[in-house]
């Protein structure tokens, strides 16, 4: 634990401007940034008698060993940059917004000749449009099943429009009208693209002239004793206000808003966000965080006001969609201090002038009032599942401790799998925990080299050397007559300013194995002069914890916490490294079997896998389809089906499958 005052800068030296700060630890590493009016003002209150700060804050100055700052020239200037860093470092300290999930938009694909609406989770993509988020994908189907008698547009994946369109016959959903069919040439192109263009005018809030629309045609149609026109017209008439119904209406004036409300205690908080387009509530999401100082509700309609429109404005950048995230309204339970500043941003994100605000009554008081209630409930439920989560991980933290003699609890594991086919394309996987939650960005997989030879107690062994050399070079402990293969020098990359890869070692190493495996990666660890590091394998057949040297295991209670934590990372590592190997020999088999035809380059072999779909198909292809892929010729076609006949026969050539009697692992 760090004293404040020996980092503390000395008096007179902070300046009395506004700027943006970052305390970091001993590697390096940057565990906090804030911005400020006054930096001399903000930072003195870091220094002060720690048993009167905030319990996180605390933590967070005694983790700390020094501090650094920027002056900027204007508050904008520090928001910008404060949001910028926070994105760089990450800081661990920072108010973190976490949600276990992506929430699922629908997506219109108009950069395709006859665009697709589907439900879709990810990074945004240029060329299509999104509407939502909405809080569960089962609302985005039950709107689309309603909506698709209306506007027939194509919802089917790429394969299946392709098999229809070879087979000349529509799906289901062309049977029943649900899908105009442009597949087999029902509608064109450009009829097709009109359906879905009203689709998207409809979600975009432009209801009331299709349904005048509608209305009027239902009326001519009755008037031309076009009874069943007429029938269907009203059926439509009626989907679509069944969906504006599930879309309840909040406003009538057309409102474009976010709506903000916070639930919170003295150390953690939770936000929710209603969007409201053209008066209905056409989006919903939330996070829970936790907080690292005593904060306010200003400070953190403040906080999440800066990441959550910094964030969607990136992602609006980088799919190049039109429109702005930022709506015309913000409304908010407080105004933070600096709303005036937040405004002007959000204003130069938004491209116009965007009101911050907090209603005071009528229907949008109401709505906000809603909104919190909703953050309350998740608040209450956030808590309750952290409840059990919490103690579970505690509990099990401190079993192990116990359990294998540490001198703390092992806070950070590593464990290590190693994954082959009778010994060819053999890998290895290292995945982190930290807290007993997977570190995803820190995994780490290898190739293995020499170790293959020695099976998997070599390929152990050859691992753990390759990661703590790594550890040791770059953290600038290298001892002498070790010759890692990297760069010796300090924990944080002076190009990037972030952790290098293997700059911080686990508290404790899980080897995928018993007692061999166990003693090999112990024995690596000797070798490089590695001493605090502890080490155990975890026997798949009886669960079994092996401690190196040690002739008899270590038996968990199979209802443990301990036992499962150690499963979970053991089960975690078996998946990644499963994962590359079939990657790797994917690689390999492809190469190898096409590599070696003559007149078959990069481009060819591309086009064919595109086409077939894998060496296999392409085997089983007769030279006139082969033929048929664009670029390549008759001559070059027979070439390719004498060659893959010749080396593996029509059924299964011999990279294709795992072989009978091969155990994958």
């Amino acid at each position: 634990m760090a004293d404040p005052s020996t980092y503390r800068p000395a008096p007179g030296t902070i300046p009395d401007a506004p700027g943006v700060y970052r305390f970091h630890d001993a590697a390096g590493r940057v565990i906090y940034v804030g911005k400020a009016k006054s930096l001399r003002s903000r930072l003195s209150s870091y220094f002060a008698d720690l048993a009167g700060l905030h319990p996180r804050t605390r933590q967070m100055v005694t983790t700390a060993t020094g501090v650094e700052w920027t002056v900027v020239g204007t508050e904008v200037e520090a928001l910008q940059l404060e949001y910028s860093w926070i994105k760089e470092f990450d800081p661990k300290f920072n108010v973190r917004y976490r949600d276990d999930k992506s929430y699922p938009v629908l997506a219109v694909t108009l950069d395709e000749e006859f665009p697709r609406l589907h439900v879709y989770r990810g990074p945004r993509r240029k060329g299509v449009r999104y509407f939502g988020p909405y809080a569960h994908a089962w609302a985005i189907r039950e709107t689309l099943d309603l909506l698709l008698r209306v506007f027939p547009a194509r919802t089917c994946s790429g394969g299946v429009f392709k098999r229809h369109s070879q087979i000349g016959r529509p799906c289901l959903l062309g049977y029943i009208g649900k899908c105009s069919a442009p597949c087999v040439g029902r509608v064109d192109a450009e009829e097709h693209r009109g359906i879905v263009q009203d689709f998207c005018d409809f979600l975009a809030g432009h209801t009331d002239q299709l349904m005048r629309k509608l209305d009027r045609e239902m009326r001519e149609a009755s008037e031309q004793l076009e009874f069943e026109r007429a029938a269907r017209l009203r059926d439509d008439l009626e989907a679509l206000r069944r969906a504006m119904e599930k879309q309840a209406v909040v406003l009538g004036d057309g409102t474009d808003a976010d709506v903000v409300a916070f639930a919170e205690d003295e150390l953690a908080a939770a936000v929710q966000v209603f969007h409201i387009r053209g008066g209905r509530v056409r989006g919903q999401r939330g996070w829970v965080i936790d907080k690292v100082e005593e904060t306010d509700t200003a400070a953190l309609t403040s906080r999440f006001l800066t990441q959550f429109y910094g964030e969607q404005a990136s992602l609006a950048d980088q799919a190049d969609a039109g429109g702005t995230p930022v709506p015309r309204e913000v409304l908010v339970p407080m105004l933070p201090d600096d709303a005036d500043t937040i405004a002007g941003w959000l204003g130069d994100l938004r491209g116009s002038r965007v009101q911050l605000r907090v209603p005071q009554r009528g229907d949008k008081r109401a709505l906000l009032e809603t909104v919190e209630r909703n953050a309350k409930e998740a608040f209450q439920q956030y808590k309750l599942r952290r409840a059990g989560d919490l103690t579970a991980r505690s509990a099990a933290l401190q079993e192990l401790q116990e359990a294998l003699a540490l001198d703390s609890a092992p806070l950070r594991i590593e464990c290590v799998d190693v994954s082959h086919v009778q010994g060819s394309d053999v890998v290895a996987s290292l995945v982190v925990f930290e807290d007993g939650v997977p570190r995803k960005s820190e995994y780490r997989r290898f190739a293995i080299r020499e170790g293959a030879e020695g099976g998997d107690v070599g390929s152990i062994a050859e691992v753990v050397r390759r990661r703590f050399a790594r550890y040791l070079a770059e953290s600038g402990a290298t001892p002498e007559g070790v010759q890692p293969d990297a760069t010796t020098g300090s924990a944080i990359d002076p190009e990037t300013g972030r952790p290098r890869k293997f700059a911080y070692p686990p508290n404790l190493l899980v080897i995928d194995g018993g007692a061999p495996q166990a003693n090999a990666a112990a024995d690596a660890l000797a070798e490089l002069g590695i001493t605090d590091v502890a080490v155990i394998g975890l026997a798949k057949r009886l669960e079994e914890v092996w401690l190196p040297a040690d002739p008899d295991p270590v038996i968990l209670a199979r209802t443990s916490e301990a036992l499962y934590l150690l499963q979970r990372v053991r089960d975690e590592a078996h998946r990644f490294a499963i994962s590359y190997h079939r990657t790797k020999r994917s690689k390999r088999m492809t190469s190898s079997t096409l590599d070696s035809i003559p007149g078959l380059g990069e481009t060819r072999r591309a086009a064919l896998l595109k086409h077939f779909g894998s060496v296999r198909k392409l085997r089983q292809a007769a030279v006139d389809e082969i033929a048929a892929v664009p670029g390549i010729g008759r001559r070059t076609a027979e070439t390719v089906h004498s060659a893959l006949a010749a080396e593996g026969g029509p059924g299964r050539g011999p990279g294709d499958d795992t072989r009978e009697g091969a155990q994958e692992r």
